[in-house]
């Protein structure tokens, strides 16, 4: 049976799906190794927003909202981090409740091997089919995938 309420956009669908599942399956298992420290991709994706948001000082509790996933996860995945020697949290002035992470410079030098890495295992395949269509689109395709999973909580 073909699943016409898909229409013109089943194999933007159908992509979307097998990425999620791939993605699904690797996405806590800690199978990334650099120098002898283990880690997995929800813990390099804390790793990625914290040095992409230095400046803003946010909460845990906003980190965890704003990656869309559980506060008792963020603080599992940031107290995996700590102990991996990754990150540093601290409390924030005036507060003992309200703790910040920082990564620290070995946390970086990891980031920084695995950016390297996954842009050129995988993100270089997918820019260059992005480069095929024009840039004022790329709003559009970063809307639709946003709003793919429903709306946000926040909204």
């Amino acid at each position: 049976m073909r699943m016409e309420w898909m229409g013109e956009y089943r194999d933007i669908v159908e992509s979307l799906i097998r990425y999620c599942n791939i993605y699904a399956g690797v996405y806590k298992k800690e199978s990334i190794v650099y120098q002898d420290v283990t880690y997995s991709f929800s813990q390099i994706q804390v790793l990625e927003y914290l040095l992409e948001n230095e400046e803003r000082q946010d909460n845990m509790s906003a980190i965890a909202a704003r990656l869309g996933i559980s506060r008792s996860n963020f603080t599992k995945i940031v107290n995996r981090l700590e102990a991996k020697g990754l990150v540093e949290k601290s409390s924030m002035q005036g507060s003992r409740k309200e703790i910040t992470v920082t990564v620290n410079d070995f946390g970086k030098q990891l980031y920084e091997e695995y950016s390297h890495r996954i842009l050129k295992h995988h993100f270089l395949p997918m820019f260059r089919e992005l480069e095929k269509i024009p840039p004022e689109m790329y709003p559009h395709i970063s809307g639709a995938l946003y709003h793919a999973m429903g709306p946000n909580k926040e909204e």
